[in-house]
């Protein structure tokens, strides 16, 4: 243990897993033992890690009473494409490793949520079994904006006004971005896919994503569930009761999944 941080919901231990940091989670009420949730953390590929990727693990603990992975990837520009997706595939393996997929749910919101996506497919090409559960929140699974709400909702997201192509292409590292590892809206929905939450908002800038997103994995009959939110920016209006419904709603998703687990 490198460092460990109490407090009245969860208590924070941060670890290493192969070139990840990870803050590990530990809420005071575990209501699912022996579960774990990965959270993959957004800021478009480029920030929120640190401080904001380990509040984030403890807030998702507390909120759904089991052990919590915040992955604290590795970013650009000093770590581009695979970095991230390489880190968040370990630190699968290891959970999954140990506790068993079945009882691992892989959650994400933005950047996090093409992470999610692609760590799913990822896994499924090199042969490991899949998560039981697959939360997206206002998906990044589109890194070309080939989607009509990157027209429609730009300037009228107040969170997420314009494109991010500038930061798509530093973390792609001239990597094609209609790669399904870049852009896993493309990847091939595979028989057996997990059961998937995916969420957005009218006035979401990646509104797009998130419908097509969806209707993919219906044309593959995954049991996926699609939350769409009235006026709604991306990332959520920050503490309206709106984002209370959403966090029930989610909970309510990661109880259905791990029950029996």
């Amino acid at each position: 243990m490198k460092d460990r941080a109490v407090c009245d919901t969860a208590e924070v231990e941060t670890i290493r897993i192969g070139d990840a940091t990870v803050h590990v989670a530990t809420p005071s009420d575990v209501a699912f033992s022996g579960c774990v949730y990965i959270d993959l953390h957004g800021g478009a590929f480029v920030f929120g890690g640190g401080e904001a990727c380990r509040e984030s693990a403890r807030n998702q603990a507390a909120a759904h009473g089991l052990l919590c992975y915040g992955v604290d990837y590795r970013m650009p520009p000093d770590h581009p494409f695979p970095a991230a997706l390489d880190d968040c595939l370990a630190v699968y393996e290891s959970v999954a490793g140990r506790f068993g997929a079945d009882r691992v749910v892989i959650g994400g919101r933005s950047a996090g949520g093409n992470l999610a996506l692609a760590t799913v497919l990822r896994a499924h090409d090199e042969g490991m079994t899949p998560p039981a559960g697959l939360v997206l929140l206002s998906p990044e699974a589109d890194l070309t904006e080939s989607g009509d709400s990157f027209q429609v909702n730009r300037t009228v997201d107040v969170v997420l006004p314009n494109p991010l192509m500038s930061a798509n292409l530093l973390y792609a590292n001239g990597a094609d971005l209609a790669h399904r590892y870049l852009s896993p809206l493309f990847g091939e929905v595979f028989d057996g896919f997990p059961p998937t939450f995916i969420q957005s908002g009218t006035r979401d800038l990646f509104l797009s994503n998130a419908v097509r997103l969806h209707r993919a994995m219906r044309r593959r009959d995954v049991d996926a569930d699609l939350h769409v939110f009235e006026a709604m920016p991306h990332g959520g209006f920050g503490g309206c009761p709106e984002d209370g419904e959403l966090l029930t709603e989610v909970a309510g998703f990661i109880r259905k999944t791990l029950r029996g687990a």
